[in-house]
C-alpha cells in the first residue's frame, strides 16, 4: 500500500525509548511480531514510497511542540484513491464520490454496493494544532482508507476494483474528533498493519491529495493484531504475513518507530475493537 519529519527517534537512545513505550502498551516484543498480503493483482506488493500521492517518501520524523507532537508525513501509497493517481479505469478519485462523506465506510457508494467482511473496529482521530500548544482543530475534513481482511485495497486490486469501501470523509467536531465504523485490516506482505489518512483544512479542499495538509498513516499494535488473525475468520492469510515483519522493520513506519503513530487499541475479537490515536499537524 509520501512523509514530511527531522530525525527524532533516529539515535540509538530514541529507539530504545521507543521501544519501551510500544512495550508498556502492552504490544509483543518485535521479534515475534510481523505484517504482509498484499493486492492480489500486484504480487506481494510494498508500500513504495515513490509511488505518486500527496507528500513524497517518509521523510518527516516528527517534531514536538509544547506538550504534543506532529505526527509524522508518510507516503499515501499506491492505492490512495484521491486523484493523485490511477487505476485501471483511470484517475481514481473517491473524494468526488456520492455518498463518500459517512461514518460507517464498511460498505461501497454512488453506484457500488459491496460490503467488506471483517472483524468490527471503531477509529477515532483527535485533531490538534501542534504549532498552537495543541488546541483542537475543529472544522478540519479527514479522507481515511484501508486494506481489506484479504489485504486489498477498493478502487485498485483486481478483486475488489469495482468496489469503494473502506473509504470515507469525516469532518472534526468542537473536539477536533473524527469517527469511523470500518472492519479490522489484513496483514499483507511487506507491510506492518495500517490505515491511512489525510487531513484537510476544510471539507470544501477534501477533493483532491494534493490539497490536504498532512498525510500519514496509523499503526496498530501488535497485540490487536495477533488476537484478531490468530482468532478471527478470513484473516488467514494475515496471520503468515504478520509473522514476517515487525514495527521496526516496516518500511514507513521503521524510519521513526512508529511510536507517534501507534493508536491505542482496546476491544476483542467477540465484541469488536476501538482504536484511538491523537494527531498532531503544525497549521
Amino acid at each position: 500500500m509520501p512523509t514530511p519529519f527531522d530525525h527524532l527517534l533516529s539515535s540509538q537512545a530514541a529507539r530504545r525509548r521507543a521501544l519501551g513505550l510500544i512495550a508498556s502498551a502492552g504490544v509483543m516484543p518485535l521479534s515475534l511480531l510481523g505484517c504482509g498480503g498484499g493486492d492480489s493483482s500486484s504480487s506481494s506488493v510494498a508500500e513504495d514510497t515513490s509511488t505518486s500521492g500527496s507528500t513524497s517518501g517518509s521523510t518527516d520524523t516528527g517534531s514536538t511542540t509544547g506538550t504534543c507532537s506532529t505526527i509524522p508525513s508518510e507516503t499515501a501509497g499506491p492505492y490512495p484513491g484521491d486523484g493523485t493517481n490511477s487505476n485501471s479505469s483511470g484517475v481514481a478519485n473517491a473524494l468526488l464520490l456520492s455518498g463518500i462523506v459517512r461514518s460507517d465506510i464498511r460498505t461501497s457508494v454512488d453506484t457500488a454496493s459491496g460490503t467488506a467482511e471483517g472483524v468490527p473496529l471503531t477509529v477515532t482521530l483527535t485533531l490538534v494544532d501542534s504549532g498552537n500548544s495543541c488546541a483542537v482543530l475543529a472544522g478540519y475534513a479527514v479522507y481515511l482508507w484501508h486494506a481489506t481482511r484479504d489485504g486489498e485495497y477498493s478502487m485498485y486490486s483486481s478483486a475488489v476494483v469495482g468496489e469503494n469501501y473502506l473509504r470515507g470523509v469525516q469532518v472534526s467536531d468542537a473536539n477536533g474528533q473524527v469517527s469511523f465504523t470500518t472492519i479490522f485490516p489484513g496483514c499483507y506482505s511487506g507491510r506492518w498493519p495500517h490505515i491511512h489518512f489525510e487531513v484537510y483544512p476544510s471539507l470544501a479542499s477534501a477533493t483532491s491529495g494534493a490539497n490536504d495538509v498532512k498525510t500519514s498513516q496509523l499503526a496498530l499494535p501488535a497485540s490487536a493484531c495477533a488476537q484478531v488473525y490468530a482468532n478471527a475468520s478470513g484473516y488467514a492469510s494475515s496471520a503468515t504475513n504478520f509473522g514476517n515483519i515487525s514495527l521496526a522493520s516496516d518500511n514507513v513506519f521503521g524510519n521513526d518507530s512508529g511510536v507517534l503513530q501507534l493508536a491505542t487499541v482496546t476491544g476483542s475479537v467477540s465484541a469488536g475493537f476501538a482504536a484511538t490515536l491523537q494527531v498532531g499537524v503544525a497549521v
